[in-house]
């Protein structure tokens, strides 16, 4: 055994108080000083096995149940150094097993706590998102731009047109069971009567947003007229849980609506009115798979949700194309177009307008004038009544809507490069159409009333591409404003300003035979492109026949003669 340090006194009274052998009190004091101050005796008195007292720091001492083992035949007990075995191990085992459950359990409680709270959260925010106030209303109001869209008291608004009535029924939820589309050119009042409307209710109930090609951002712009993020804050990876953000944009958008139908089935119960999502310009989504993909979810939405009177859809719409889409699948989608005004409600808005603004009453010659220039578009009727000198703001739109026509449908003529030929189909083909508008209104001559108007000259879409001779392009020149598809397929030009281009272009010198010139030309590169040239070399004396085989028909036999020997010299 190894030599322990000396212990303190009273630590060596109390080892010989309760040694095997008993001393008197005096005696044992004797002893232990004896003991502590004389390392002979300590270190007898340890090899004879005598017990310890209090244990100090870093000494090991019995444990209690350790059976003790005798000294020899002295009758001293000492104590075994306790062997290792299997009861403290499972103990520290079921004590570490314990830990990890008890910290599993509070960690997954936590996170199903935060689980539950962020979903009740989602709907509560995208809750909020209908009620009074809309920042699309905030917005608008910053602009500070007379409005497009009015009502007959002047204390009020400038213009009154006659789908006002239907639109503010649509949004407030007076009318119900359908979704609907407004389609019409472009500038015509469709997006401020929208706002109008919203503007009487508060929007409540009523939330907007613009569409957007990319369907990334049709998804934030959905987000965000809805106030949901899309899990994008959610923090449930904190906690070991798998956030569903990890998917496409398609999917989020699905998950939006299945968000909104519930807010929409616990409007329904309290207030009895569905809720309003206006999709505005939803003509900027791109005609292919990705666009049409969309739209159909958006459709395929709004139709069950009319069913049901959850939510009323409203998609804004500059193009043709879209109406052509829905009506593959609509069965409750009413279709709401909207034109530009007719001449006595253009006038009067000018009459109106000028003396509020200006304190002036023009003469009814110059408002005819510029009814004649502008017709009844309200966007061009607004630059107009904001301008000192009406008739030149005329004449600035007229000349800015035949440059557009001008740079994206030009002719080259007979001197076109093969290069351009792909361009110049597309051109030509619109300027065939602009010509047969114009001819159809010289035939038919001048369509004006005094009750409605100027009427534009107007094909039938399937005649329309007949001129043309091409199917495709006619949406393209809907999308860039040129020609104009209503709701019943009819093919005009896409203003009043446009058409006073056509004409202008169709009676200069010159302008048939410069484009009966170009379709030549294109016809030449086609044929020349279809044409494949044969050369027979080194032909001598005989006659050659060449025979053309063809699936249809006998086809064709040419023969040629080959040289002699004097006719080479």
């Amino acid at each position: 055994m190894s030599r322990r340090l000396p212990l303190p006194l009273t630590g060596v009274i109390w080892r010989l108080r309760h040694s095997p052998w008993q001393y008197p009190a005096t005696k044992q004091k004797i002893l232990a000083s004896r003991l502590y101050f004389s390392p002979s005796l300590q270190q007898r008195h340890y090899a004879n096995g005598y017990g310890g007292g209090p244990q100090l720091p870093g000494q090991v001492g019995p444990q209690p149940g350790e059976p003790e083992e005798s000294d020899g035949g002295n009758g001293v007990s000492r104590t075994r150094v306790p062997s290792s075995g299997l009861r403290p191990t499972l103990i520290k085992m079921f004590e570490s097993a314990a830990t990890t459950m008890v910290s599993l359990f509070v960690l997954g409680l936590a996170g199903y706590g935060y689980h539950r709270y962020y979903k009740y959260l989602v709907l509560q925010k995208m809750e909020n998102a209908f009620k009074p106030g809309d920042p699309v209303l905030e917005i608008a109001a910053l602009g500070g731009a007379p409005p497009a869209v009015v009502v007959d008291n002047d204390d009020e608004h400038w213009i009154r047109l006659k789908e006002q009535q239907k639109i503010d029924a649509i949004v407030d939820g007076t009318d119900r069971g359908h979704y609907h589309l407004l389609i019409g050119e472009k500038g015509t009042g469709k997006s401020s009567m929208l706002l109008d409307a919203m503007q009487k209710v508060g929007g409540e109930g009523v939330s907007m947003f613009e569409a957007h090609a990319d369907p990334e951002i049709f998804r934030i712009r959905l987000g965000k007229a809805l106030d949901y993020e899309f899990h994008e804050d959610y923090i449930g990876s904190l906690f070991s849980i798998r956030g569903p953000r990890d998917t496409t944009a398609l999917l989020d958008i699905e998950r939006a609506f299945n968000k909104l139908e519930k807010i929409a089935l616990k409007r329904r119960k309290e207030v009895g009115k569905p809720l309003v999502l206006i999709v505005n310009s939803t003509h900027l989504l791109r005609d292919d798979d990705d666009g049409r993909d969309l739209l159909e979810l958006i459709q395929q939405r709004a139709e069950q949700w009319a069913a049901s009177n959850l939510v009323t859809i409203v998609l804004n719409s500059d193009d043709y194309w879209v109406y052509e889409r829905l009506k593959q699948y609509a069965t409750r989608m009413e279709v709401l177009p909207v034109l530009d005004l007719p001449r006595p409600q253009a006038i009067s808005a000018l009459i109106k307008y000028r003396a509020r603004y200006y304190k002036e009453e023009p003469k009814l010659e110059i408002l005819e004038q510029v009814y004649e220039r502008i017709g009844g578009r309200l966007s061009f009727l607004n630059q107009v009544a904001r301008s000192r000198d009406m008739l030149h703001t005329c004449e600035k739109i007229c000349r800015a809507e035949k440059t557009w026509f001008l740079n994206n449908c030009w002719i080259l003529g007979e001197e076109m490069d093969d290069d351009v030929m792909d361009q110049q189909k597309y051109a030509s083909a619109a300027m065939v159409l602009a010509k047969a508008l114009v001819d159809q209104e010289r035939e038919q001559g001048s369509m004006y009333s005094p009750e409605t108007g100027s009427v534009l000259p107007q094909i039938p879409l399937h005649k329309a591409r007949e001129i043309m001779t091409r199917a495709d392009f006619i949406k393209d020149y809907d999308h860039i404003n040129i020609f104009t598809i209503d709701a019943q397929a009819m093919v005009r030009a896409d203003s009043v300003p446009m058409l006073n281009a056509f004409r202008q272009i169709c009676s200069e010198e010159g302008f048939e035979g410069h484009l009966q010139a170009t379709l030549d030309r294109i016809s030449v590169i086609e044929s020349l492109g279809r044409t494949r040239e044969i050369v027979a070399k080194d032909l001598i004396k005989n006659i050659y026949h060449i025979q053309g085989r063809s699936d249809r028909g006998e086809g064709i036999l040419v023969s040629v003669k080959g040289k002699t020997d004097d006719e080479k010299g």
